[in-house]
């Protein structure tokens, strides 16, 4: 019976979330290209150009995250974890299959699909994942993102610091982790992770809010962890073993709120009715949730603000921050603010992650694992403080979340110029900068999509932002970086390309600062047009909070 208790029980909900953490923990793989990319270029002999439109078709797979996101309308969340699960097998598998060498090298083509596969299988872990807790837990969407996201961004460092412990950085036996650990952690959540009801009393909320904190802690104890192993340099084998042990013991901490919850039952948690029959019924906007939503007077819902605007037939044009179609999502202003906005933060970002192996070997630095470790714990950092701070201050004074984009906007800019500077120890600073910045925007731009269009159709919503993920690679990895790269670089004897000096990056360095600054006008452009919709919510929340 104790099974059966455990998971009806309001237990349930916090091991779901649990499940969550772990997906996230292993679904950050697109980001680790540069761990194995070196070893891809010189097996398959490809110039640098080549060798960025494999990481593009690698992000290409997120642009048919709108597929994942069309079925988590539909489907429940289950189905979405096993198809994920099965895709990223497969994708990762055979890249593994020809790095370790046991088959051939695949044609070109074939490798871009394999790794649009590998690419693809992780929208279906993200958005299972995020829509699910987004609804489960929707009075604390921003320490709910952080969380989620910042252990997406610990991921890469995960993996990383697993396959530098146990296989000294092995390319092959990295690809096989890829594929096999998260296919494992996903079966294992389809049992756990469901939709359930919110809480909808002031007195679950406190508790929501004090767990949360619980796993902000656990989250950092992690970081600082993996920070530590990253920093102290070579590691002997026993000390490695220790550290895997560590680390497992640390992923499985957050196991310890679910089982508080079952044994003592805190108050205001008991069981909601029907929980196996929840899935795909939460359908309020986000301003009902939270509080009753305040009238505007007609003369500001019929400005020119775009915030109420009517058809051609006569029908009201949602308000901002209530739920929208994806056809009146598009027809917004705010919407393409916020698409721009974030193409210039995250194209930049996937443009470093997929390049360092080369950034750094181009500045003189032989392994680049450090910066690809630095790049996700210090994401991690910017995810989990960007996350609690912006729900604090919008609790606090109403401060619209837009503007903490703004300001990793320009910390990403002056990373960028720190690496184009290649001073002695600027590419540490750079990686430290970027990684922060990338992971504020990951993190704000998810709960300030559900704040300005609603969660009905978030999954769609969600996907359809991602999709300035591979059109960013494209743009500033595929084209820029790689273009501009080969253009300084000499012809291998093998076929391939080599680039050695601050030149070979520098502007591409000096135009992704530029891109920066334009994403962060349009930050605070969005910033200053819905601060009416983060006003409501402020007085939502000061109204729960009073009662």
């Amino acid at each position: 019976m104790f099974p059966w208790q455990f998971l009806t029980s309001p237990a349930g909900k916090w091991l779901g979330f649990v499940t969550a953490i772990w997906v996230q923990a292993i679904s950050g793989n697109n980001y680790t290209f540069s761990n194995y990319s070196h070893a891809l270029k010189s097996l398959m002999a490809l110039t640098q150009l080549q060798l960025n439109n494999l990481s593009v078709a690698k992000d290409v797979g997120k642009a048919f995250g709108l597929l994942s996101g069309l079925a988590s309308d539909r489907w429940p969340t289950s189905i979405i974890l096993i198809f994920g699960a099965v895709e990223g097998l497969i994708g990762y598998g055979v890249q593994w299959l020809v790095v370790s060498q046991r088959i051939s090298p695949l044609p070109y083509w074939q490798m871009c699909i394999f790794m649009c596969m590998g690419g693809n299988s992780t929208t279906w872990m993200n958005t299972a994942v995020l829509v699910t807790c987004m609804r489960n837990f929707a009075n604390n969407r921003g320490p709910v993102s952080g969380i989620l996201k910042g252990y997406v961004g610990l991921s890469t460092a995960i993996f990383t610091d697993l396959c530098t412990a146990l296989f000294s950085s092995n390319p092959s036996k990295f690809l096989l982790m890829l594929a096999v650990v998260p296919a494992i952690v996903c079966l294992t959540a389809v049992l756990f992770l469901k939709e359930t009801e919110p809480a909808s009393t002031p007195s679950e909320q406190k508790q929501e809010a004090e767990f949360f904190r619980a796993f902000d802690v656990i989250a950092i104890a992690v970081a600082v962890y993996l920070l530590a192993f990253d920093i102290t340099g070579t590691h002997g084998h026993v000390l490695s073993l220790a550290f895997v042990i560590g680390l497992a013991v640390l992923l499985a901490m957050p196991l310890g709120v679910p089982l508080y919850t079952f044994l003592y039952k805190p108050s205001g948690t008991e069981p909601s009715c029907h929980n196996d029959d929840i899935e795909h019924q939460i359908k309020e906007p986000l301003l009902a949730k939270i509080g009753a939503p305040i009238e505007k007077p007609p003369e500001i819902q019929n400005s020119n603000e775009g915030i109420n605007l009517r058809n051609v037939v006569g029908k009201r044009q949602p308000l901002i921050g209530e739920d929208h179609t994806i056809i009146e999502m598009v027809q917004t202003f705010d919407f393409w603010i916020l698409f721009f906005s974030f193409l210039c933060g995250v194209g930049t970002g996937m443009c470093v992650m997929n390049n360092m192996a080369q950034m750094g070997l181009a500045l003189g630095y032989h392994d680049v694992s450090i910066f690809v470790s630095l790049t996700s714990i210090w994401g991690f950092f910017g995810r989990i403080v960007s996350g609690l701070a912006s729900e604090y201050y919008i609790g606090k004074c109403g401060t619209p979340r837009p503007l903490w984009n703004a300001a990793a906007e320009v910390q990403m800019a002056l990373g960028f110029i720190a690496m184009a500077s290649a001073l002695p120890g600027s590419f540490y600073i750079g990686s430290i900068l970027v990684g922060m910045g990338y992971g504020v925007l990951l993190t704000i731009t998810v709960p300030v999509a559900s704040e300005l269009f609603g969660l009905k159709y978030y999954g769609l919503l969600y996907n359809i932002l991602i999709l300035n993920l591979p059109l960013g690679s494209f743009l500033f990895s595929g084209l820029l970086a790689g273009l501009l790269y080969d253009a300084q670089a000499t012809s291998t004897s093998g076929g391939g390309t080599t680039c050695v000096g601050p030149h070979c990056y520098m502007l591409v360095f000096v135009i992704m600062a530029i891109a920066c600054m334009l994403g962060l006008a349009l930050d605070v452009l969005l910033a200053f047009r819905t601060k009416n919709v983060y006003a409501k919510i402020y007085e939502s929340k000061k109204h729960t909070t009073t009662t």
